[in-house]
């Protein structure tokens, strides 16, 4: 099946690639902006706060994208495209995302999750940072090694699960049920999770073999294309979903959404893209040199703005520092090409 769909791509131009690739990338934001519906309306019969709904069923579906487009990758043998992917996704989050939606309203900070999500994000990308290291391969090249990956995933579980005590904590009992929400059969949502679910695979599976042939013939290493390219496009829906929460009075929502977001793609993303791979992810040398110092930089400078008790939110200054790193970013991964 895959041959089939590398063949048939083949044979578009390059720019009914890139075009194939944008409706990719739409379709993959769709089928997560419908899982993301559905996941947080099956969670309000759940009472779950709003607060860890942003933090984890949330960030769990729009992170969807990065996972499926990752662990494909992987399985075809593709590790700079499946590790780039989380890790420029991070970045993104962090810095493209808070920072748009710091300019385009409020951006409340609940300080509860900051205290215990937020010192997760930061511990994550550390712990990621850790793995990836040569020396722990006694030299050479970095590998996150298949191990290492059901680690993430049995740590997954655990994060999920400590998140869901917190929410019953009564700190976490604020309103946070959806005004005017419509009834609709648990059923029907459950159909309509499943179609998020389905839109989200089918399109990776299909976006996969177009970056590669794309990366190929206008002539990027695939590394690059998966950090900055194919991670603003899985990213997507953490966007979607930080603009309109923030737009409808909701930035705390936005907020932990983000901070789940990053979490997810240390544990969920490069943990399953790992471990379905027999000899794990490769690092390449270049992301020591870029990709890894900049998203350390963008968590750290993220928790040192949100830990700041007295203004209790991310200012728009703040959020045009973070956008700056972002950007910064970007031309400095296409100044090396």
């Amino acid at each position: 099946m895959e041959e089939i769909i590398q063949s048939y791509l083949g044979s578009f131009s390059t720019l009914g690639l890139l075009m194939i690739m944008a409706a990719m990338l739409y379709t993959l934001c769709k089928g997560a902006d419908i899982l993301v519906d559905e996941a947080v309306g099956l969670s309000l019969h759940l009472g779950i706060s709003k607060a860890i709904i942003g933090a984890t069923i949330v960030s769990l579906g729009t992170t969807l994208p990065e996972a499926s487009v990752s662990v494909l990758a992987a399985l075809r043998g593709n590790p700079d495209l499946a590790l780039g992917n989380a890790v420029g996704s991070i970045i993104a989050d962090t810095g493209l995302i808070i920072g748009l939606a710091a300019l385009f309203g409020r951006l409340p900070v609940n300080q509860l999750i900051v205290k215990r999500q937020g010192k997760i994000q930061v511990w994550a990308g550390a712990l990621l940072v850790f793995v990836s290291l040569p020396f722990l391969l006694f030299g050479g090249d970095g590998k996150i090694s298949r191990w290492t990956g059901w680690l993430f995933l049995a740590l997954l579980v655990i994060y999920i699960y400590t998140s869901m005590k917190w929410s019953k904590s009564p700190d976490f009992q604020e309103a946070a049920a959806v005004g005017g929400e419509e009834k609709i059969p648990v059923f029907c949502r459950l159909i309509k999770l499943f179609a998020g679910i389905f839109l989200v695979i089918i399109s990776s599976r299909i976006l996969i073999p177009t970056v590669e042939i794309t990366a190929v013939r206008v002539g990027i290493p695939q590394s690059i294309i998966a950090a900055t390219l194919v991670a603003f496009g899985t990213s997507l829906p953490e966007l979607i979903t930080a603009i309109t929460a923030v737009r409808k009075g909701h930035g705390e929502l936005a907020v932990g959404n983000i901070v789940g977001a990053d979490i997810l793609n240390v544990l969920f993303v490069v943990g399953a893209a790992a471990a379905v791979t027999t000899g794990g992810l490769d690092v390449p040398v270049t992301f020591y040199k870029l990709q890894i110092p900049t998203m350390l930089l963008v968590l750290f400078t993220f928790r040192f703005f949100s830990k700041n008790k007295k203004q209790k939110e991310i200012t728009k200054t703040q959020g045009l520092v973070l956008l700056g790193f972002y950007f910064i970013y970007l031309s400095l991964n296409y100044a090396v090409i």
